[in-house]
């Protein structure tokens, strides 16, 4: 069975690939998207699959926006980190979805589930009207702007961390790192550019080229030679974390919001 997945975080593809090979080894991963704008032209211009695994959070929106461009005919099951109040109002619609982290067994029924009821799926998929999926896209745009949770690998161990858990982000050796409030660290698989479109601006900031910080994690604020500014974190870094002349307002705008 020829599947495509569209999802934009890399450790996410890779753990749903994995879950559907010990599935069936006879599926076949034809694509994978990471963006309403590329969803949109691939499925304008090649041959639908059985079946769509779809993100609802992407890099470039929300994924119900690829609806309004392109008729999909293909069985959907969503995936998505959202509440589960979110995915109770999203189930008034017939269509499946799972809750990251994706566990092996709830994948496994919704497969079962494709198969036993493969055309009724399609054609819910397929018949949602333009009124819905805006109700669908302004209830997932109300829930958050911007993603609630972040996945990161620790070890060989892929986990969700809610963002309010997070302390700050850093790049280090061509690895971005994320500090969590306990002190704990592990890897994130997005780019600073990347996070900067998905982090909320109320709680996080980027205060120079190197870090993302939460609001909360800042403990002191002390004047800097040059008119810079020096930040104390928590939790805490052997290295000065420093705010350039040129940030210095914005960052005290973005403190007193």
């Amino acid at each position: 069975m020829k599947v495509v997945i569209i999802e934009d975080e890399p450790f996410a593809q890779n753990e749903l690939t994995r879950l559907l090979n010990r599935v069936d080894a006879d599926i076949e991963i034809i694509k994978y998207i990471d963006s309403v704008e590329d969803a949109i032209e691939w499925f304008s211009n090649n041959e639908h699959p059985p079946l769509v695994f779809l993100d609802i959070q992407l890099s470039d929106g929300i994924s119900f926006e690829i609806f309004n461009s392109v008729t999909i005919h293909s069985s959907i099951i969503f995936t998505t980190a959202y509440d589960e109040y979110a995915i109770r109002a999203f189930k008034l619609n017939s269509i499946d979805y799972l809750l990251k982290p994706i566990d092996q067994e709830a994948l496994n029924s919704s497969l079962e589930k494709f198969k036993s009821m493969k055309d009724r799926f399609q054609k819910q998929a397929t018949s949602l009207n333009i009124d819905q999926l805006h109700n669908l896209i302004q209830l997932a745009g109300a829930k958050s702007a911007y993603k609630n949770r972040l996945l990161t690998k620790i070890g060989d161990q892929i986990r969700f961390i809610k963002t309010e858990d997070v302390a700050y982000i850093y790049a280090e050796d061509n690895v971005v790192l994320l500090m969590n409030t306990m002190g704990k660290k592990s890897i994130i698989d997005q780019s600073l550019e990347q996070l900067g479109k998905v982090l909320d601006p109320d709680l996080f900031y980027r205060i120079n080229r190197k870090y993302f910080v939460n609001k909360n994690a800042i403990e002191k604020v002390h004047k800097y030679f040059n008119s810079r500014l020096k930040l104390e974190l928590l939790p805490k870094r052997d290295e000065d974390i420093l705010i350039s002349r040129v940030k210095v307002h914005e960052f005290l705008d973005w403190m007193g919001k």
